[in-house]
């Protein structure tokens, strides 16, 4: 088994066992997502990823986290736990600093991040490798870029931008990193 595979696989089967755990129960965690700036808040910048609030959300997030995941850990796995570290914690750190007053849940803030990152780690880079899977991800992922703009109150946006940010930031402080391939 890959690398990727006994990180991302087992993550999304981690997601996947809270909301089943959710639906046979028949409750909700999202009261555990982030709210910014409370104390209680701070509980969501570690559960707030592994939330979501319906198995749609759930499932557009898990097959994102596999292809992308897949790909950070596959192309670049010498940064890619350290980069999925800075975007799950740093992005929902953010989150709560920033965010608006609401519950903030879902792991797109993560999936943004990562999703940057590998859209710009050829811009920093500038070695072809790299600009090949920039150019890769902006054609099959650009239309993300639309959600950073904050058009639905469900949709937290601010998930989305501050992640598509420490994202593009992981890129620039890893970009020179020796072991980026290792």
């Amino acid at each position: 088994m890959t690398r990727n595979a006994n990180f991302i696989l087992p993550f999304i089967g981690l997601i996947w066992l809270i909301k089943l755990v959710e639906i046979f129960l028949n409750v909700t965690f999202a009261g555990f997502g982030i709210f910014p700036r409370t104390d209680f808040g701070l509980v969501g910048i570690l559960a707030a990823p592994l939330i979501h609030g319906n198995v749609p959300h759930l499932l557009s997030n898990s097959v994102a986290l596999l292809l992308l995941g897949s790909g950070l850990w596959w192309l670049y796995r010498g940064v890619a736990r350290a980069v999925f570290f800075w975007c799950y914690f740093l992005t929902g750190g953010l989150v709560w600093a920033f965010g608006r007053p609401a519950v903030h849940i879902g792991a797109s803030g993560l999936l943004y991040g990562i999703a940057l990152f590998l859209m710009t780690i050829g811009l920093f880079r500038k070695d072809a490798r790299s600009i090949l899977v920039s150019v890769a991800v902006v054609f099959f992922y650009s239309g993300i870029l639309w959600g950073v703009l904050p058009v639905d109150p469900q949709v937290s946006f601010e998930s989305h931008l501050l992640g598509a940010l420490v994202g593009i930031g992981c890129a620039w402080a890893f970009s020179r990193s020796p072991s980026l391939y290792r």
